[in-house]
């Protein structure tokens, strides 16, 4: 299946959010940044390694579409932790990279209030799930992954700054 293509159709995500057990309810709507997720990133210099990573795996038009996305987004020091080697060999690798890159992607819309006091999975566009726990203080992910920076606003869907980089399972 091709990610990229994949990444751009809405329809999945309002399915998979019904199915996820996360919410209740349908998906928040967006409140509209002014640009979009790729223009916010790229503008945000400690995500320069994501932005670099989206540019290598041919997601940049898919990012900027119009869409009500959700993504979790690795700093440059959640990139820079990985395992050496780990990064170069992701780049180098498209298929690999991609996979990566659509697991901190979400078709459907969640900014924090949605997350707050819940727990229960986010589904990716990976086809995979992210464990959500925000019972307690903030917001983890996978267990050990912290959402540093929670709604950056983007004209199409919110970004959540995180301190580590999601690999699937």
């Amino acid at each position: 299946m091709d990610r990229r293509k994949f990444l751009t159709t809405s329809a999945f995500g309002l399915a998979a959010a019904a199915a996820t057990g996360l919410m209740s309810a349908a998906p928040a709507r967006a409140v509209t940044g002014s640009g979009t997720i790729v223009d916010l990133a790229a503008a945000t210099p400690q995500l320069s390694t994501l932005v670099a990573a989206v540019q290598a795996a041919g997601l940049v038009d898919a990012l900027s579409a119009p869409g009500s996305l959700t993504v979790f987004a690795p700093t440059n020091a959640a990139f820079a932790a990985l395992p050496h080697g780990v990064l170069d060999g992701l780049l180098a690798d498209t298929d690999a990279l991609t996979e990566v890159l659509t697991y901190h992607v979400s078709g459907s819309y969640y900014p924090s209030s949605a997350l707050l006091g819940q727990r229960g999975r986010v589904p990716t566009l990976q086809g995979g799930f992210i464990r959500v726990n925000a019972n307690g203080p903030g917001v983890h992910l996978n267990g050990n992954t912290r959402v540093t920076s929670p709604d950056v606003f983007a004209s199409n869907g919110v970004v959540h700054i995180i301190d580590r980089v999601l690999l699937p399972h």
